[in-house]
């Protein structure tokens, strides 16, 4: 294994870069044109074409059975002022969500309201009492369902409800918190939910992708568009080269140095780069995938699109390379959540040192978001075949990274967390080698599903198991020993 490298940062291939980008020409066509106005309108100069997505909408339901009964809280207590303070908290601490409040003292009136409400993203039940069967109805309504105990209040009905869906897999995420703005961390994910169901993804591909693209439709609600080989190059053949060469200028100014790439390797991936925006900003699309490698290696297309998700990463939108929609999928709601950037690896395990390596030739250089800060990049050519641009991400270390992969087909989540220790120089393999510390042995013992992991900074692991559990999915913490 080769040394570390403690530039601060590690840095990889394909998505992303510095997050600012290019001004609209004239001569960017048309549907990229009006996606880069409408983020200049927002203040970002770019040509990344990244659209708005609608408000998730909440069934919040306070549940308790009527004041005088002496039981907990306490016999008197007012319910009513409990529910307006935690009402306005939540509207407070939750931007992306409209609640239609609702009150059930006993499992008739919570029948009611979801006959009611039958077109909310989900429900939260907020109990500040016990003993309704509301919660018990509502885990049942078919709908994802954040479960929160108001401390002292609700807790022994919470309790007993939390067993039962766990033991009956109902898609339920309980919050026991004192502090309300867990419980507004788990609201906000109807947001995110909402966000996958509004959200388009363009497959560059020329098999056909059917299968997937329902089983897509039917856990996240999104919708795969095909674009062919065909297609794309038409796209490409149509990009406005001087336009190009100001992106490939643009990319290597920003750079440490340029190794091996050709300035014609560079301007042909800004024409890739606006080739791909105006294809998702014609079909309204939130996430690309490319089969980069077979349609490359075959001569359909003539650039890899690495520097092009680089850009898109960095600039808040979601490229991903492969033609991997599982990867795809995974990226694109853990940007809906975090609103940070992931990175696609091919992991490489190493027990010796007890860490991770984190290894693609597309990464991003702003780890924490569209408005983060920066870390260094190297341009290089792709790993394999010594061809074409690419990115060497120097990712910043002494940081916590959640890793994960969600697949459609099982409906399974992996998932592990690590602390980034540095970039590993080594000549062989992917250009980014982003390495990190973690519990590298069990890993190893319950790898599962595949190459593929996503990388996101910072600690998401709570985060994305209940994002999971509201859609229904098992998981698995591959950093945890089994049994």
């Amino acid at each position: 294994m080769g040394k570390h490298c403690h530039c601060a940062f590690s840095r990889r291939q394909f998505l992303q870069m510095t997050g600012g980008a290019l001004a609209c020409s004239a001569l960017q066509p048309l549907a990229a044109r009006a996606a880069a106005a409408r983020a200049a309108a927002a203040g970002i100069n770019t040509t990344t074409p990244i659209f708005p997505k609608s408000r998730a909408r909440v069934g919040l339901v306070f549940s308790h059975v009527p004041t005088g009964h002496a039981t907990w809280p306490t016999k008197d207590y007012d319910y009513g002022k409990r529910a307006a303070e935690l009402t306005a908290s939540l509207k407070k601490l939750c931007p992306r969500v409209d609640f239609d409040i609702h009150t059930a003292h006993n499992a008739a009136e919570a029948d009611a309201i979801i006959a009611a409400t039958g077109d909310v993203d989900g429900y939260l039940v907020y109990a500040i009492g016990i003993w309704t069967r509301v919660p018990d109805r509502v885990m049942r309504s078919g709908k994802p369902v954040v479960l929160a105990d108001d401390l002292f209040a609700g807790s022994g009905e919470v309790l007993i409800s939390s067993g039962v869906a766990r033991r009956e897999k109902l898609p339920v995420v309980v919050v026991s918190s004192s502090e309300i703005a867990d419980v507004a961390r788990a609201a906000d994910l109807f947001a995110a939910l909402r966000a996958m169901k509004d959200s388009r993804i363009l497959d560059v591909v020329d098999r056909d992708i059917a299968d997937p693209a329902a089983k897509i439709k039917d856990l996240y609600g999104a919708e795969v568009l095909k674009l062919d080989s065909k297609e794309l190059a038409g796209y490409f053949d149509r990009a406005s080269v001087s336009e190009a060469e100001t992106w490939a200028s643009r990319w290597s100014r920003g750079a440490k140095k340029v190794v091996e790439p050709s300035r014609e390797d560079l301007v042909n991936s800004g024409r890739m780069y606006l080739a791909l925006a105006e294809a998702v900003a014609a079909r309204r699309c939130d996430a690309v995938t490319v089969d980069c490698l077979g349609m490359f290696y075959s001569g359909r297309v003539t650039a890899y699109p690495c520097l092009a998700f680089f850009q898109m990463n960095n600039d808040g939108s979601t490229g991903v390379c492969e033609g991997d929609l599982n990867s795809t999928c995974t990226q694109l709601l853990m940007r809906h959540i975090t609103g940070r950037p992931g990175y696609v690896s091919d992991p490489v395990i190493d027990t010796a040192k007890g860490e991770i390596i984190y290894a693609h030739c597309v990464a991003h250089n702003r780890a924490f978001g569209p408005g983060g800060r920066t870390n260094p990049y190297v341009i290089r050519s792709h790993a394999e075949d010594g061809r074409g641009a690419s990115v060497q991400s120097l990712l910043p270390a002494g940081e916590t990274v959640t890793t994960l992969e969600i697949d459609v087909w099982s409906k399974r989540m992996v998932i592990h967390t690590a602390k980034t220790t540095g970039n590993v120089d080594e000549s062989k393999a992917c250009r980014t080698k982003l390495a990190a510390k973690t519990e590298a042995r069990a890993i190893l013992d319950n790898w599962d599903m595949g190459w593929h992991r996503v990388t996101f900074y910072g600690d998401y692991r709570e985060t994305a198991i209940n994002a999971a559990r509201l859609l229904g999915l098992a998981v698995s913490e591959e950093d945890r020993a089994a049994g």
